[in-house]
């Protein structure tokens, strides 16, 4: 039924019957209209009264509109707005992915505009930037790897920066820019603010140029707090803090929470603005070991060395689910978009693909490629057959992309996966090269040892492992004194050297594992970085990481999971490495220094 609010603009005002005389209201207040004298004479005099009687309609009518004007913009906001409404609800489904698809090309228009400085209105630039982030976009939304970042970084022109504050070894660490979150054994929990680039830190606020040098760019890390474990309150079933050493932290995405695992089976969660505990989770029998988000969620998944895979979600700070196969510890895991994650299980030596929703798992094992029965028939002549250590434990494990992941065991192996066959596509034997072999003072008590008790020198074990998801770059640590970058082949089937962070003249490793010396080298990495690598994490500077990537690894004298590698001369901080960008050729076709230097290192 129609009304005064629904009805049409141009029949919201009010008319009056025509008639042919006025109200009695009208003509008590109306002294100039005349007096009809007879009957024959009242048509003429019609005419004044009506001229009365439209001039106070439309007195009346300015006075009503001018009241109603504010609900008349409401009503048409509100026509509009349910117009808009009734127009998508009759619109097809053809039709609904049009108007998404050009609603998100003109965000992503939007973007490009402002990632490049200097870009200008080229149509056929613009095509070709949309296009390339609609492929990419669409890569990641199938969980492939589309970015190819080794071959843009120049990481013989890293630089780097130290910092420690107590005396624990730090076992983990974990970054959402700008802050980066460290634990260590003596229970702390830190949190640190990591220095811009030295361009960003200065900016300047007015347009004359000051006379005086700029500020020397700040490099070292600010902390911000911290939290510690509380052995006192063990028997406190109230208490939402730790009451053991963490060893194991990772930040949300959205810097929202930040989670820890430790040595008293408990899983907290921590507001992160001010590492405040929030809950408490008991539900593990053993120590918890790794720690991984699903990215751009808060679910969370935790592996513990009861021997399982927990589920929680931190939107309702609930646990969900608990996930069953391995056979021995599992000792770390990593998961990406999908709900789906990658354990190892140190011991049992497999590597387990967990499918959450389908409750289904897929079993890779370990001890393949040339770590298998007849590598001792493959060593390169001047190894030890004694030094080629057979796989015991799966201890590091990350994902590529969501079909393809790295692990790294105890004896040094870096090992290429796909969740398409059972058995490793490629393996990277001794990995971080073989550590130097014992004098016979240290490997027996006689006076004069007798050198054939010296045993074979050992290869060195992975310790850390990292990637950026879905690009080529992976970064591995050990207690060499160096994060070693490898990036996958095209074909997906290889993993190949790249080179070292930390500088150009240190000892390399070749694919058979064989380390040069150069004690040069060795030694100014030694003064760079000691101990061993427990933990890497990494971030990518600017705006899809056009400013380069930003490397954290902490180190310690003691492994993080226990005391049976100590190195004396170890330190217990980190060490941070912004790698920049390969500089651009220029016109004449010479390259810059750092490409120059880039390709000497992947050489």
């Amino acid at each position: 039924m129609s009304s005064f609010f629904t009805a049409p603009e141009a029949q919201k005002k009010r008319k009056r019957p025509a008639v042919t005389e006025a109200p009695k209201k009208r003509l008590a207040a109306t002294k100039t209209a005349p007096k009809p004298a007879s009957k024959g004479a009242a048509k003429p005099a019609a005419a004044p009264k009506t001229k009365a009687i439209e001039r106070d309609e439309s007195i009346s009518g300015s006075d009503l509109e001018s009241d109603e004007s504010g609900d008349d913009v409401q009503d048409r906001s509100g026509s509009e707005a349910g117009s808009d409404q009734s127009d998508r609800e009759g619109e097809t489904a053809a039709e609904k992915r049009l108007r998404l698809a050009q609603r998100y090309l003109e965000k992503a228009r939007k973007e490009v505009e402002l990632e490049d400085e200097y870009a200008f209105d080229a149509e056929e630039i613009d095509r070709d930037l949309l296009a390339e982030r609609l492929q990419e976009d669409v890569a990641e939304s199938k969980g492939k790897v589309y970015r190819r970042l080794a071959s843009e970084l120049n990481f013989g022109e890293a630089s780097h920066t130290q910092f420690r504050w107590n005396s624990g070894s730090v076992t983990s660490v974990a970054v959402c820019a700008p802050y980066a979150y460290t634990t260590t054994k003596d229970g702390y929990l830190t949190k640190w603010k990591l220095q811009d680039l030295p361009k960003n830190q200065w900016p300047q606020a007015t347009r004359r140029k000051s006379k005086k040098p700029p500020a020397p760019p700040k490099r070292r890390p600010e902390r911000i707090c911290f939290a510690k474990a509380n052995p006192s309150k063990t028997k406190d079933k109230t208490y939402q803090g730790h009451t053991g050493a963490p060893i194991a932290v990772k930040a949300s995405q959205d810097g929202k929470y930040v989670v820890t695992g430790g040595v008293d089976r408990r899983l907290v969660v921590y507001n992160a603005a001010d590492l405040k505990p929030i809950r408490a989770f008991t539900q593990h029998r053993d120590a918890v070991t790794g720690l991984a988000f699903r990215r751009g969620t808060n679910q969370l998944f935790s592996c513990s060395k009861d021997r399982t895979v927990k589920v929680w979600s931190l939107d309702e700070l609930a646990y969900v689910e608990t996930l069953f196969g391995h056979q021995d510890e599992i000792l770390d895991i990593d998961a990406l978009a999908q709900e789906r994650c990658v354990s190892v299980g140190a011991r049992d030596r497999t590597a387990r693909y967990w499918k959450v929703p389908e409750e289904s798992q897929l079993v890779f094992r370990g001890g393949g490629g040339e770590s298998g029965s007849s590598k001792k028939h493959k060593l390169p002549p001047n190894i030890d057959p004694a030094s080629a250590a057979h796989e015991g434990s799966m201890d590091r494990v990350a994902m590529i992309d969501d079909e393809i992941f790295v692990t790294g065991s105890d004896n040094g192996d870096l090992s290429l996966w796909s969740i398409q066959r059972k058995k490793a596509l490629h393996v990277v034997p001794r990995a971080h090269g073989i550590d130097p072999p014992l004098k016979p003072s240290e490997a027996s008590a006689d006076e004069v040892p007798d050198p054939k008790v010296v045993p074979a020198p050992q290869p060195r074990g992975v310790t850390a492992l990292r990637t950026i998801p879905y690009s080529d770059l992976i970064l591995s640590g050990s207690w060499d004194g160096c994060i070693r970058v490898w990036r996958l082949s095209e074909d997906k089937k290889k993993i190949e050297a790249v080179g070292v962070l930390g500088g150009a003249s240190l000892p390399t490793v070749t694919a058979n594992g064989i380390q040069s010396e150069d004690s040069g080298g060795r030694g100014q990495y030694r003064d760079l970085v000691r101990g061993i690598v427990n933990d890497i994490a990494i971030f990518e500077r600017g705006e899809r990481g056009r400013d380069g990537l930003c490397v954290v690894a902490v180190t310690g004298k003691e492994m993080r999971l226990g005391r049976w590698k100590v190195l004396k001369e170890g330190r217990c901080g980190a060490v941070i490495f912004e790698v920049p960008k390969v500089a651009p050729k220029k016109q004449d076709g010479a390259e810059l220094n750092g490409t120059s230097a880039g390709s000497e290192g992947e050489e």
